[in-house]
């Protein structure tokens, strides 16, 4: 369906809806915050519905809202600190100026994918991804987003950040040689990271520190944001772990967040005499083994991501 200046505001409600999800998730990979994707999305709408007058008949109603959205995004990155994670946090950084990278409720959908997209819909919205974007500048992370992912052909992706061509591809190129060196390994089929799952829990559940340790891959890296400190390795990880959270009995349910398998962490408390929600816990599985773990100390997230606040 094309807009035109005669659309009724219900038609283009109807249009704007087939799309909003994607809007959402596009934002989310350009901001890496769901709260600024949200608000980038409603005023992507306000001033579609503000600019709907001037849209040609025939126009790409999907590229032209494509074109308000990255342009607010653009505007928001420029304004504001990137979104971190711990691990790629320089030494000394003040604590009270870091913005933290958030997880995601849903993975991308299929719509979300166009025929030419480099990068599988998972793969695309798994934390790692999402934070190497933001260590592009605005215009190479738009770009590397519109058409390695998105699929959208070149001259679209050129109309809709208002570059030439050439200017569009010179932006391309950076991107995808800093997403070369930065993206990790890619993660085992998600059956095996299941399995591997499944294993994780039990140890945890049963305070085995050396079933959770063999788990992990040798180099794995652990961190807990919003703190700042993270471990690397099996020894530093040990010791935080037999210091700290295995003073507690725990509790795990497995979900999904940013396309990966996830957990709603549970710690007992006898007062409550439930086990109550501590964290979301995102992993990364390569070769049979976790290579990451990203612990989100935020527990008022998890009804986001279908957990529950507490566990009998």
């Amino acid at each position: 369906m094309w807009l035109s200046r005669f659309v009724p505001r219900q038609d283009f409600d109807a249009v704007v809806a087939r799309h909003r999800a994607e809007l959402e998730v596009h934002c989310y990979r350009m901001l890496g915050s769901v709260q600024d994707a949200e608000d980038a999305v409603q005023e992507t709408l306000v001033r579609a519905w503000s600019a709907i007058d001037g849209l040609a008949p025939d126009s790409n109603v999907r590229a032209w809202l494509y074109r308000i959205a990255t342009n607010r995004c653009l505007t928001l990155i420029q304004g504001r600190r990137r979104r971190e994670l711990p691990v790629d946090l320089s030494p000394g950084a003040p604590l009270k100026e870091v913005q933290w990278l958030e997880p995601f409720p849903t993975p991308s959908t299929p719509g979300d994918i166009g025929p030419e997209a480099r990068y599988e819909s998972t793969e695309a919205m798994q934390l790692a991804f999402i934070a190497l974007l933001q260590h592009l500048p605005g215009r190479q992370r738009a770009a590397l987003v519109l058409r390695d992912v998105l699929g959208f052909p070149a001259a679209d992706a050129a109309e809709i950040l208002d570059v030439s061509p050439a200017a569009l591809n010179s932006s391309l190129q950076r991107a995808r040689a800093t997403a070369g060196q930065r993206l990790p390994r890619p993660d085992d089929p998600d059956a095996d990271v299941v399995r591997v799952a499944e294993l994780y829990v039990r140890a945890w559940e049963e305070g085995d520190v050396d079933a959770i340790m063999a788990l992990l891959s040798v180099d794995a890296r652990y961190s807990m944001p919003p703190l700042q400190q993270w471990f690397a390795g099996r020894d530093d990880i040990r010791g935080f772990v037999l210091d700290a959270p295995l003073r507690h009995r725990w509790r795990f349910l497995i979900g999904r967040a940013n396309g990966q398998v996830a957990f709603g962490t549970y710690a007992w408390e006898a007062d409550h005499g439930m086990f109550v929600a501590v964290s979301l816990d995102l992993i990364r599985v390569h070769g049979g083994e976790i290579t990451e773990v990203v612990s989100f100390l935020t527990p008022e997230i998890l009804g986001r991501f279908g957990f529950p606040a507490e566990v009998p």
